[in-house]
């Protein structure tokens, strides 16, 4: 690893932790929970734009639980498991391009260990909005149900990056949403892509 990305690992993560705490601090909250969450273990999914506000949502939703977020084995990866390993979150590196099985293997252990997954559908390179094979699997192979996570700022910036990365700014209002859980055991692979994405874009 180049001597820049040893600096970037170090200075970068503590500094991205506390500029999302900051930040989250400034705005107004509203919480939109569809359902009590299951205690049993649950599959989070949430779009890759989405990124920075939801370790607050999952303290918020499940205070007592421990979960495992499935990050790439890239340097942006790298980067996203030590900022969040600041939140007290694990992370389980690979993606359907890279380390895959092994993150798929990985994660079914945690989920039978008692452990939420978290997971973005369109990480980590897209396209935007789509819904890689991943989650199916883990459903699937788990039978744990998956609870999508969303939110909504009032104003916000947005990068120009692939996953249109959205920035809340200070003191606008975070608007959070907790979908009913739902299960896919029962249907064909492309008809649950279809289904996970149509209910995360319903959000």
């Amino acid at each position: 690893m180049s001597f820049k990305r040893r600096i970037l690992l170090a200075l970068l993560p503590p500094l991205g932790a506390l500029l999302m705490r900051l930040l989250y601090a400034t705005c107004k909250k509203e919480f939109i929970i569809e359902e009590p969450l299951p205690q049993e273990p649950i599959i989070i999914a949430f779009w890759h734009g989405e990124l920075l506000m939801h370790p607050f949502l999952y303290q918020r939703v499940r205070p007592r639980h421990r979960v495992a977020v499935m990050i790439s084995e890239h340097f942006d990866g790298e980067l996203i498991a030590r900022t969040i390993a600041r939140f007290g979150f694990d992370a389980l590196r690979g993606s359907s391009r890279r380390g895959g099985v092994k993150a798929l293997i990985a994660a079914i252990k945690r989920i039978e260990q008692g452990e939420d997954i978290a997971i973005t559908p369109d990480g980590p390179r897209g396209p935007r909005h789509s819904v890689a094979p991943g989650i199916v699997a883990l459903a699937k192979k788990s039978n744990a149900p998956i609870v999508i996570f969303h939110y909504e700022a009032s104003k916000f910036w947005q990068l120009r990056s692939w996953d249109r990365f959205v920035i809340p700014k200070p003191f606008s209002k975070l608007t959070f949403f907790v979908a009913k859980p739902f299960k896919i055991e029962n249907i064909d692979d492309n008809e649950a892509k279809a289904l996970i994405k149509k209910k995360m874009l319903q959000l």
